[in-house]
Parts: C-alpha cells; structure tokens; sequence
C-alpha cells in the first residue's frame, strides 16, 4: 500500500482554534479523517512539530524510503520563509516534497511572500483552505 506523510510544521497543531478567519475552524484530526476516507488504498501517515530540528529529523528519517513513501506533503508554516536548513533537507532526499500552505501566502504580508523551501519542492499549493492538502496528495499519486 502506497504511504504519504503529511508533515505539519509550528503553530498547525492550533487548527481549528487559531485564526479561524484564516485557516478554518477544523482541526487537522477532523480532516484527516476525511482524507482517509477519500484515500482508502494510501495510508496517510501524520507528524507535526513546532520545532525546526525535529522537522529535519523527521524529513531525513523518510525521505531515504522510496519503498514505503510515495512522498511529503508539507506545510512548514512560518518555518517556510525563514529555514533554509529545512530547504537543504529537502533537497538532499530521495522522496519528492509538496509544499502546502491552508492560506493564500501571496495576499497575506510581505514577509510571507518568499518559500525558502518552493525551489527544492516538486510544487507548491496555497490558499484553498484545507483541501490543499488533499491537492497536494493528488500531486503525489
């Protein structure tokens, strides 16, 4: 069975509580469940961390396994315009990246406006709330 990790950086485990105005006011437990339905025949693997180093850990961890993984969905919040160490894990792994923001990153603040990580991802989705991170599964499979 083909595996996904959608991996979720600092300040994601607030979803649901957190800016609903921005990024709804589902939690991704709530989603996740749909997005297991909609893809029975992958598992969806899940990881969250508000902490940059464990986000690389984890990204190394899978990103060697192209026998297990078919990638990474990635949302790595604000870590996205700031880590560039996040940015070379990336590109030192074997699995594609899809970077995923719930967001609409272009229309928000002007610090917001650069990925540090787009240019080592297969692409980038933003701004469809949620479903973003089912477009970004779709990339994958």
């Amino acid at each position: 069975m083909m595996k996904i990790l959608i991996l979720n950086g600092p300040n994601l485990n607030l979803l649901g509580l957190r800016s609903p105005q921005i990024y709804g006011n589902q939690s991704m437990e709530q989603y996740l469940e749909f997005l297991r339905e909609c893809y029975a025949d992958v598992t969806l693997e899940y990881r969250q961390s508000n902490h940059e180093g464990e986000i690389i850990d984890i990204i190394q961890q899978v990103g060697y396994d192209i026998e297990s993984y078919a990638g990474i969905v990635l949302n790595a919040g604000a870590y996205t315009h700031t880590s560039l160490a996040i940015a070379d894990a990336i590109e030192a792994i074997k699995l594609p990246v899809v970077e995923v923001h719930i967001s609409n990153v272009a229309a928000r603040e002007s610090v917001r406006h650069t990925s540090m990580i787009a240019p080592v991802c297969r692409g980038s989705i933003a701004g469809f709330g949620m479903d973003s991170y089912r477009l970004a599964i779709e990339a994958l499979i």
